[in-house]
Formats: C-alpha cells, structure tokens, sequence
C-alpha cells in the first residue's frame, strides 16, 4: 500500500504537468477531502498507509481538477469571509477581490445606525448579500438579494438557508421585477423601499476575452456583458440612483481596466462623493458614489418614478 505522503507527491506532480495553478493546494484540499480530514492532519500522518478502496473517489477528482474543473466545485464549497458557501456550476465562483468589496461595504456602513436596507444585485450564489446580513443582523439590517438566473437564486437560497441569513430573494433584470405588472385592465406598481446601501458584482467580462479554462466553467450569463463588458453596468448605475435612500452609497466591483470609465458614468448619473478605490493588488477596482442628499431638478425622489428600460 502506498502511504499518504506517497500519493500527496504523485497527486502534485501529476497537477504540474497539466499546468494547474496550486497544484500543491489543490492536491491537499481533495486529499483532505476524500479522507475527511483537514490538511494539518495530513502533515501529521504522511507516513500512515492508505487503503486501495479510499483512491477511487480521489482518482476521478485529480482526473477532473487536470482537467480544468475548479477546485471549488469538485469540494462542493467554497470559503469566503471566514465561513463555507456551497459553490458549483449555478453561479459565479466568488473571488477573493469581492470580499474585499464586502469589507469595504462593511466600513462604509460602520457608523449609519440600525435597520438598514441593504441591496445585493446580481447576487449569484449569495455571498455578498448573506455575508452584509450576518455581519449586520445585530443592527437588524434587511437585505434583499436580485439576480436574473433562477438556478443562482435557489443556490443562494440553499446557502442562506444552510447559514442562517434572513434575506429576501427576488429573480429580477436588475430593477426589472418593481416595474408595472400586467393584472387585468390594472397596472400595479410594486416598489421596494429605496435601499440605504446597494452592493454589485455584475458581469463586467468582454464578449471576445479569452477565459482560463477554469473560468469558463462559470455560467456565461454571470461573465460576459458586450463588446466593452459594460453593457449591464451602463444600464445598472442610472437606474441605481433611483432606489437609494438621499444620501445612500452604490458600490460595484469591476474589471482590473474599467474603474475610470465607470466613475464617469457614475459622475455623469448624478451620484456625488464619486470615488475609485484600489484592491489589494493596487487595482483600481472599486467605483463608488452617493446619491445626493437633497433632490436636484431631474432626479426622481421614489422609485416608482423611475422606468429603468428592461425588456
């Protein structure tokens, strides 16, 4: 029988000739995962034999993470901000600039008071909008989480059920689901109360860009938006300023070259206090603005004022 260190080392090199990045990462987290340990365990026992039958699961996943498969969807899961989402084929792997995104959200809303209205948009699976509402339930904060696919709703779901998150969950084209809805010869309006932060991480991908073959595993819909990879946030930031309270900040994630163009926009939609701010790589990353605290001619003070243009 081989002994764990023996197929640790075969499993890392058997990752390096198919050039995948942190082949020795991945190895240990399928390692650990297969025998149900974690990887300090390993290190601990890397002279224990392993039997024959507990390599045929751990074959098939080195077999798929050669392929390109992501390291996150062969665990089931994936960590972000301290805690365990379940992550697969249904929506966006997180990346790890986004927390940084959720800490930034956290700073900006470190001395606004309780019951705040926090909106998560194109949530995917959920952990941005899960992660506000458990770091903010002790000041009751209400969030609501929107995004256009059902399947990424129902994984956000599964997570926030499996986390404990009370959110409210809505399967919308941005703004689309509080527009006018056809009942009859009736047209109600069913608006939300305008939100005090908004926080997205929308498709921002180039049609054309070349993925890495683990990123194409991604659902399409959640990367790509136009020829620019602006074309779902140059309808999102003007429609935005109308569901926020005076005063309330919207706050995006964007492409490593796109932070400029998008505080323009945001600029030129009427949000003050514009700002770009860096990730930790020094990427101009985050765009962010206010709506203006007292209404300015042209700018519609409730939502329902406001037709956003979806189809």
């Amino acid at each position: 029988m081989k002994t764990i260190g023996d197929i640790l080392q075969g499993g890392i090199g058997y990752l390096e000739k198919r050039g995948v990045e942190g082949a020795r990462s991945s190895m240990q987290a399928l390692l650990a995962h297969v025998l149900g340990v974690n990887r300090t365990w390993i290190y601990l026992h890397m002279d224990d034999e392993i039997r024959e039958e507990q390599l045929a699961p751990l074959r098939e996943m080195l077999r798929s993470r050669g392929q390109g498969t992501p390291l996150q969807h062969l665990l089931g899961e994936v960590e972000f901000y301290r805690r365990s989402f379940r992550s697969d084929a249904r929506a966006l792997i997180p990346r790890p600039e986004t927390e940084e995104l959720v800490e930034l959200a956290l700073r900006e809303v470190r001395g606004a008071g309780e019951n705040l209205r926090v909106l998560d948009m194109g949530c995917g699976s959920g952990v941005i909008g899960i992660t506000l509402a458990l770091e903010l339930r002790e000041r009751r904060a209400e969030v609501v989480m929107a995004d256009i696919s059902p399947a990424a709703l129902d994984l956000a779901l599964e997570n926030a059920t499996a986390l404990g998150a009370k959110v409210n969950l809505f399967c919308s084209d941005l703004f689309s689901a509080w527009q006018p809805v056809e009942q009859a010869e009736d047209t109600r309006i069913i608006p939300p109360s305008p939100f005090d932060l908004i926080v997205a991480n929308l498709p921002y991908v180039p049609t054309n860009e070349q993925l890495a073959v683990e990123v194409q595993h991604d659902p399409a819909a959640a990367l790509f938006a136009g020829d620019d990879g602006l074309s779902v946030i140059r309808r999102f930031v003007p429609q935005a300023l109308n569901y926020l309270t005076p005063g309330g900040r919207l706050m995006l994630e964007v492409g490593h070259d796109q932070g400029e163009r998008v505080q323009e926009l945001m600029v030129e939609s009427g949000y003050e206090d514009v700002a770009l701010l860096k990730d930790l790589n020094g990427v101009a990353r985050f765009p962010m603005g206010r709506r203006p605290a007292a209404a300015e001619e042209g700018l519609s003070t409730s939502p329902v004022d406001e037709d956003d243009g979806n189809k």
